[in-house]
């Protein structure tokens, strides 16, 4: 694992777009600290986000891992653009010829791929406890540690989607056309959704739902905006009540990760088969 890990990270090194991409998303989830600063006006109704308790623990955790994952679209180009690259430099062949077996070449992606979601995982985890010390009124170990499965959930969903991107990336073999497959593939998912509400009851078509790719990632963890005190004031004058749910859907998980495991070796499938 060490040695295929290693390799991955050389090739990272020596590649600068990649560089760039991961410096800039890490500087990015480093920036969620600015959403403090934002002011909401809507009429008679005046507050800033910072104040609506989304840096204080537990909701920090919910807040923060959702909102990080928006931002998982550049590192997804990181994990592509290195598979498109070893087509084009021809790398993989010689890596073959170096003694790396196919087998092996498909764990070293799956390991960057889970390094960089952990790597992410970590940062996220490091940036929320530092805004959640210093904006929580209620330090205590046991409310700082409260609602940690959202993290979990985050390192999840990054694995679920770069391992699409990781088949689609083989697959393909060009960058700019696997990114256009994802978007494609999202697209279809809307439709088929939107297809099967007009046909099944609304229990069926969720439970349908959830079962699709890109759904059961992006449902592990729920829109954290109507938890906001000054949302759910706006709610309140306008007569709605909200009744979500903010667990994290364990079918989801265990979706995600089926899903994962299948585009894994998916991947695997397709490298073994091909005469490279």
């Amino acid at each position: 694992m060490i040695r295929l890990l290693s390799i991955e990270f050389f090739k990272l090194r020596h590649n600068r777009a990649s560089k760039v991409l991961v410096i800039f998303y890490f500087g990015l989830l480093s920036c969620i600290a600015l959403i403090s600063a934002i002011e909401v006006n809507l009429g008679p109704i005046n507050f800033k986000l910072a104040e609506q308790g989304l840096f204080e623990f537990p909701l920090i955790w919910h807040f923060n891992t959702y909102f990080a994952a928006i931002l998982k679209f550049f590192l997804l180009l990181v994990i592509v653009s290195m598979v498109a690259n070893e087509y084009s430099n021809k790398t993989l062949k010689q890596n073959l010829i170096d003694g790396l077996s196919k087998k092996e070449y498909v764990l070293s992606k799956f390991y960057m791929v889970v390094a960089m979601s952990l790597a992410s995982t970590i940062f996220v985890f490091i940036v929320s406890l530092i805004l959640g010390l210093i904006y929580s009124t209620d330090k205590s170990v046991s409310m700082i540690f409260t609602d940690l499965e959202y993290l979990v959930a985050f390192f999840i969903k990054l694995i679920s989607f770069f391992s699409m991107g990781l088949f689609m990336g083989i697959w393909i073999k060009r960058s700019a056309f696997a990114i256009g497959a994802l978007f494609i593939l999202y697209i279809i998912e809307g439709f088929v959704g939107l297809f099967i509400s007009f046909s099944l009851d609304r229990e069926t078509t969720a439970f349908i739902k959830s079962t699709f790719p890109f759904n059961s990632s992006e449902s592990l963890i729920p829109n954290p905006i109507p938890r906001l005190e000054g949302v759910q004031e706006i709610s309140n004058q306008l007569g709605g009540v909200y009744a979500q749910s903010y667990d994290v859907p364990i079918f989801n998980v265990i979706v995600s990760l089926v899903w994962s495991a299948l585009f894994i070796y998916g991947a695997y499938a397709l490298i073994k088969r091909r005469d490279l």
